[in-house]
């Protein structure tokens, strides 16, 4: 993580984060992390969140954390090695054992993006599905006081307007066999197993819905729409919107996300699936085309172009958008990041690491 350790932006996200979440730090001091993911976007956060803590307080009751990352997606960087953190180059479609006592698993690794996910559909299936079942054993013979799964907005597919904003009771429209299915359906079934472990073992699972997450530490070539218009700005080109762009978003700060989380693994609300994003606000693509050009320094065009692929076209989502009420009614969540000021850190990210 060394070009992320270096960066202004960043470092003073983690720090920001850290007193968001001030009054759950005795949650953290003493346990072991295990994380799987740790090298991705969300990921790098929560270790990054965890080493700040232990600088923050005397190792006297240090958090320790196991961080598994195989890079299938992610660039292989310097990872946090120290008495305390240790990261292992792993595949989660393969069982990790440890002699190690663990208290709390978050279930991150994944394969997220469209394109990826595209390039990788076995593996993508397999890490939400055979990856999960792994991290669920685990879980369960390390009697773990909190499991987190990294599940998705995806879950809903192309959600009826009559269920946007989207609660977590929707079932969803999604199409079993299309473009997206090899993602989709892996995090709806990883649901189910963590359902189901609940149900049968006890095991205090939660099941985590991302929305549009965004943020310094994005890959620049992750071709999502955010950074994709970001990195084509920066080079004084036109952004490219696929069809008309008035398909809706809804996007969140990378920091609310990650508080989010941590609410939720440290709560009581076991066997539940939650909503974490930012309701507002809900934007279609060509808004936020405007929008980025908007803090640009200097002119930027936007140009409509055919999608370049199926999962952009027919099977792309016309409106995504949470309802997060359950997630602020049992942990008491605000998102703390407008849209705009969290695209201008984002953009100085892009600019410090250009």
């Amino acid at each position: 993580m060394k070009q992320l350790l270096s960066s202004k932006i960043i470092a003073e996200d983690i720090r920001n984060l850290a007193t968001a979440l001030q009054d759950y730090h005795d949650y953290f001091y003493g346990k072991t992390f295990l994380i799987t993911g740790a090298g991705g976007f969300l990921g790098k956060y929560m270790v990054l969140l965890l080493h700040h803590l232990n600088e923050y307080r005397s190792h006297q009751n240090s958090i320790r954390a196991i961080c598994l990352d195989n890079f299938i997606t992610g660039y292989k960087q310097e990872m946090i090695n120290d008495d305390n953190f240790e990261f292992i180059p792993h595949n989660v479609i393969e069982s990790y054992k440890t002699d190690k006592p663990i208290d709390y698993i978050i279930h991150a690794a994944g394969i997220a993006s469209p394109v990826y996910y595209t390039k990788f559909p076995i593996q993508t299936m397999d890490v939400g599905t055979v990856g999960t079942r792994h991290m669920l054993n685990l879980a369960k013979e390390k009697n773990v006081k909190s499991f987190i799964f990294m599940s998705s907005s995806e879950v809903y597919g192309d959600p009826d307007p009559a269920h946007v904003p989207t609660s977590e009771e929707y079932y969803g429209n999604v199409s079993i066999i299309g473009p997206r299915a090899c993602y989709d359906e892996s995090k709806r079934f990883g649901e189910t197993m963590c359902s189901v472990y609940w149900k049968v073992y006890g095991l205090p699972v939660k099941m985590v819905r991302p929305f549009n997450v965004y943020g310094p530490g994005i890959r620049p070539d992750d071709y999502r729409v955010l950074p994709n218009f970001i990195e084509h700005a920066l080079r004084k080109e036109p952004l490219p919107i696929h069809g008309n762009g008035i398909n809706t978003r809804s996007f969140c700060y990378i920091n609310d996300e990650i508080e989010g989380i941590f609410r939720i693994l440290f709560s009581e609300a076991n066997g539940e699936s939650f909503n974490v994003g930012n309701p507002t606000p809900e934007i279609s693509v060509k808004e936020l085309a405007r929008l980025v050009t908007k803090l640009m320094p200097h002119k930027v065009d936007v140009v409509y172009i055919d999608p370049p692929h199926a999962v952009y076209a027919s099977s792309d989502p016309k409106r995504r958008c949470p309802n997060i009420s359950k997630l602020t009614t049992i942990t008491k969540f605000k998102p703390r990041y407008a849209l705009e000021d969290g695209l201008r850190r984002t953009i100085d990210w892009f600019v410090e690491n250009n």
